[in-house]
């Protein structure tokens, strides 16, 4: 099993909550736990919130969603001017601190999270986990055989 889901948004705070609700979701649909459900939902505002602070007006991002029996991985591409993400959120951000508490929260939530500069052309954001499903998750419901 594979879903793989993609959008083209407008630079606009409120697409944020529309990829998160998407996400979330396709994934509840399929079984995915709750838990698993809600750090890729916060990982990924994380990551469409460094959007709207890295790209210009009138810019557009993309996020896609890909999720299998075993994982999930997405990737938020803007097109703004990027950033130097090694200056940013590899060591623990002070609580007063302005930035970088976004990034080391998707550090936290999920498994992998990797910063691809584009120069001139934005960044990628590039998160994976591990999936835990439900006991009764579709997944299972179609790899399982029949007893009998």
């Amino acid at each position: 099993m594979q879903i793989i889901l993609a959008l083209s948004l407008p630079r606009d705070e409120q697409t944020i909550p529309v990829s998160r609700h998407m996400a979330a979701t396709a994934m509840a649909e399929i079984g995915v736990a709750e838990d698993s459900v809600q750090d890729i939902a916060v990982a990924l505002s994380e990551a469409c919130t460094n959007v709207l602070k890295h790209s210009g007006p009138g810019d557009e991002f993309e996020v896609s969603l890909e999720v299998d029996d075993d994982h999930c991985v997405i990737r938020v591409v803007d097109t703004g001017r990027g950033f130097d993400s090694e200056s940013l959120g590899f060591g623990h951000a002070d609580t007063s601190a302005e930035q970088g508490r976004g990034i080391e929260l998707m550090r936290a939530l999920v498994d992998q999270v990797r910063f691809m500069p584009k120069p001139e052309a934005g960044t990628i954001v590039h998160l994976e986990k591990t999936l835990d499903f439900e006991d009764d998750r579709f997944v299972r419901q179609k790899h399982t055989a029949p007893t009998s």
